[in-house]
């Protein structure tokens, strides 16, 4: 469950793109977003290196949005592969989960 003050970020994944963004549960507003068909990307494939990328420009929007707390929605899916080197690149820029 997410919140103003620590959104809840919820990742998708299929076998060409990424997707994640943070919600807040409460008012079911997202916040912030980046998947890899995000233009500044310009990526392909549903590699590890493609959620990286997704990773790095979220981390960013995150900082810019001021913030520093997460809670880590993996969806259902294994934690693992693309799903953990993008939750292992968002702690590398500081966001807390």
């Amino acid at each position: 469950m997410g919140t103003a003050e620590r959104p809840r970020v919820a990742v998708y994944k299929s076998l060409k793109h990424f997707y994640a963004q943070a919600i807040d549960d409460l008012s079911g507003n997202t916040v912030i977003s980046a998947s890899s068909l995000t233009p500044e990307l310009k990526t392909t494939g549903g590699t590890t290196v493609t959620a990286v990328a997704v990773g790095e420009l979220f981390a960013g929007k995150a900082k810019d949005a001021g913030i520093k707390k997460v809670v880590f929605d993996h969806g259902g899916f294994g934690y693992r592969g693309k799903i953990k080197a993008f939750a292992d690149k968002l702690r590398e820029k500081g966001l807390e989960f």
